[in-house]
């Protein structure tokens, strides 16, 4: 088993193995065992999926064979995908998420609905910091599964929606509570002074590809703030689960390889206790099988 990660190093990004807390970079692994070059970039070896990943599979099996080109811990982590070209969140999708905000949750009788974050703004990487944004008194976390595309996709059925996921990883939805709603304007809600501020989506600390997730539908959350936990969870939880979204935003867009899905969030989110975050709060967010993520905010 091996994941996907950047790391900076010497100021630039890297693409490279993970393999049982190791890092490699694909570049050097690829020279070193004579293998035709690969992408110095995860979201280029996205962009051709398939044949990739069997090349990243066969690099894998060869690299605790070079252990003197195992990276330092030191270097920073940034986004698995660094730059994905849309990341799109699936808003209040598990039965207890609804059930805590008072919203009736038996059944399937919501629509489907997506927002936005801004791609190159809004992530973050593992251990990298998350400004509370400017004048914002109420911001609030949501752990969330993600899913990464590595096929182009239009228009997918339930029986072919998860052959577009390459793999997943673990995000954190920050959310400016205070800023959503507008009851003084017409539009009453205002989802991008929300949800689009600038650090508001950590993601990491790793793409695990698919083919290491037996059963993304069965996966353990928890996200825990100063270590006390806030948000125990299983994906199961989901009213719409990971093919229905993908069915669902594939009648509205194309996905590209390299986009991400956020799927939701389960109960437990600080504005259901009146809670929110404050500069200097530590939040670790862990999805079994996926690794966890580390978030200081400032």
């Amino acid at each position: 088993m091996f994941s996907l990660k950047t790391l900076l190093i010497d100021q630039a990004p890297v693409a490279c193995l993970s393999i049982d807390g190791k890092d490699y970079s694909i570049t050097a692994l690829c020279q070193r065992v004579n293998s035709p070059a690969l992408p110095d970039s995860v979201l280029d070896l996205l962009t051709q999926w398939e044949t990739h990943l069997p090349k990243l599979k066969n690099l894998a099996e060869q690299a605790t064979a070079h252990t003197d080109l195992i990276l330092s811990e030191a270097n920073a982590t940034l986004p698995p995908v660094l730059y994905p070209g849309k990341i799109l969140c699936a808003g209040a999708n598990y039965y207890d998420h609804l059930q805590e905000m008072g919203v009736p949750a038996e059944k399937k009788d919501q629509r489907l609905f997506f927002f936005f974050k801004p791609a190159r703004q809004a992530a973050i990487g593992d251990g990298q910091c998350a400004a509370i944004p400017k004048n914002c008194q109420k911001y609030d976390w949501e752990i969330e599964l993600a899913m990464v595309i590595g096929k182009t996709a239009k228009d997918l059925t339930l029986e072919n929606a998860m052959e577009h996921v390459a793999g997943y990883t673990i995000a954190i939805d920050l959310s400016a509570r205070d800023f959503a709603r507008a009851p003084e304007q017409f539009y009453k809600f205002d989802w991008v002074a929300a949800k689009a501020n600038d650090a508001s989506c950590p993601i990491g600390p790793a793409l695990i590809p698919a083919c290491f997730v037996s059963d993304p539908q069965d996966l353990d959350l928890k996200l825990e703030l100063n270590g006390q936990i806030k948000q125990e969870a299983n994906t199961s939880g989901m009213i719409f689960d990971l093919r229905e979204q993908l069915v669902r935003l594939t009648e509205i867009m194309t996905l590209e390889p390299g986009d991400i899905v956020l799927t939701g969030t389960p109960a437990g989110v600080g504005a259901a206790r009146g809670e929110f975050l404050a500069p200097g709060d530590q939040l670790h967010a862990h999805i079994s099988g996926l690794g966890t993520l580390n978030t200081t905010i400032a």
